[in-house]
């Protein structure tokens, strides 16, 4: 890296904040290392090599914090977008955490020691998660760390749990782990062992039953960690399914003219068209779509930012026809073992101004607390070489998941994803419309299905 780099490093990444705040322009030297690491990551160059380089001094054991000797509470640290174009998600996995602390709290804690949380918002910014995850363990001291959110958040977070040692379980990270195999990171995400491929393989698998099936695929990704891994997904997706990809093309984030966008897949005229994005590049694609009437045999695969009910309001009919990833529905088979968390949320939400029903992230949120809790009481430890054995060697359940296992670089070894189609919104659609399941199908797994695909999706619209 230049010394010019470096210096755009150190006035551009963010800093480590107070407790509470938003981040904010860092200059202190003591971050140079994390900013350095947090440019790697983003810029895709963390290799196999800094993996390994980073692994070794990972494996020595890290020492348990002097407080696990006495009855002082367990800390847990944490970020999550609380500000940003991730907020709308990161504030339901805030509530749903809050009411699993809560909860545990009440039953005595962990180890007989209760637990407190020490969280700061990343503001939806990489650059930000470095400073902020070392500032937990070196001036926090925290006992436990728990990821970020999203796979552009929890990829510039691992190197620094690398480095010292520490369990790091991240939440809807596509395929973080792939470039470190750092065996104390473990996935919340229902991906399973190929969960680049995961988000677009129901996709491609309706597609591939159509008659006359559809043989051309574009595809469109943003620019970012989370949208090149599924966008990397697809293409062995279409290979899989015998799809031929005539477009290939990513744009940069921060767009927010998506008409010229719309406007090259139009002339590319695939069947089929893929995208890959985060949530406002996912709205303004559906925004584009509909007033430039483009209209593919197919539309979707792994647009983030749909699931979300404030988003869902604000494209209603624009939503029609649009076959999308998702990663939990409140089906008949889904509901019952999360009926009582999304009741208390769904109450507490109406005070505290967040996704008013949560299932996108708030029942991920306490679920990703619920798997940390479980693996320290079935562990009986806090020490993070023993925890990461234990998760590697034992089954869990959620209230969103039941029965599952880690592989070797922290992914489930069974994939949970849903594709859903959208369908028959009309513009009077509102809350009681997305608490249900009128408007969304269930496409793809077997197990999981509530009918067909509407097909083409001109059809649908």
């Amino acid at each position: 890296m230049n010394a010019e780099a470096v210096h755009s490093l150190r006035t551009t990444c963010g800093a480590v904040p107070e407790a509470g705040r938003s981040a904010t322009v860092g200059e202190s030297k003591k971050w140079v290392w994390e900013e350095i690491m947090g440019y790697f990551v983003r810029r895709r160059y963390a290799t196999g090599m800094l993996g390994a380089a980073l692994l070794g001094a990972a494996l020595a054991a890290a020492p348990v914090p002097a407080s696990a000797q006495n009855g002082d509470p367990i800390k847990i640290g944490f970020s999550l977008a609380l500000t940003g174009p991730l907020a709308p998600n990161g504030k339901q996995a805030l509530l749903g955490a809050k009411i699993w602390q809560e909860e545990i709290n009440a039953k005595g804690g962990l180890l007989g020691r209760k637990v407190e949380f020490v969280n700061y918002d990343d503001q939806s910014n990489p650059a930000n998660i470095p400073g902020i995850y070392t500032k937990l363990l070196d001036v926090d001291k925290v006992d436990l760390l728990n990821g970020p959110y999203g796979t552009n958040l929890v990829a510039p977070a691992i190197p620094v749990a690398m480095q010292k040692g520490k369990l790091l379980i991240g939440l809807f990270a596509l395929d973080g782990n792939k470039e470190f195999h750092y065996p104390r990171y473990f996935s919340v995400i229902g991906a399973g062992p190929k969960p680049s491929q995961a988000f677009t393989e129901g996709y491609f698998e309706v597609a591939a039953q159509q008659k006359p099936k559809p043989q051309t695929v574009a595809l469109v990704a943003e620019d970012a960690e989370f949208a090149r891994n599924a966008c990397d997904g697809a293409r062995e997706n279409a290979k899989t399914y015998g799809f031929n990809v005539i477009y290939d093309k990513t744009f940069p984030p921060g767009t927010t003219d998506f008409s010229p966008i719309i406007r090259a897949l139009q002339a590319a005229n695939a069947d089929l068209a893929v995208v890959c994005s985060y949530p406002l590049s996912s709205v303004g694609i559906v925004v584009a779509a509909n007033e430039l009437n483009f209209t593919p045999k197919m539309l979707g695969g792994a647009m983030v930012g749909l699931q979300a009910t404030v988003f869902k309001g604000k494209l209603k009919t624009k939503l029609n026809g649009i076959v999308n990833y998702e990663t939990w529905v409140p089906s008949p088979k889904l509901m019952p073992p999360a009926a009582a968390f999304f009741k208390i949320y769904q109450e507490r939400a109406k005070a505290e101004g967040v996704d008013p029903l949560g299932y996108y992230l708030g029942g991920w949120g306490y679920a990703y607390f619920q798997l940390l809790g479980k693996a320290v009481e079935g562990a009986k430890t806090l020490d993070d070489a023993k925890l990461a054995d234990y998760m590697h060697s034992h089954s869990f359940s959620t209230i969103m998941t039941d029965n599952f296992k880690f592989n070797a670089d922290g992914e489930w070894t069974k994939g949970t994803t849903l594709q859903v189609q959208y369908h028959g919104i009309t513009d009077a659609a509102d809350l009681e419309t997305w608490r249900g399941m009128s408007y969304q199908t269930v496409l793809t797994p077997a197990d999981q299905k509530t009918g067909d695909l509407i097909y083409p999706y001109e059809k649908a619209k």
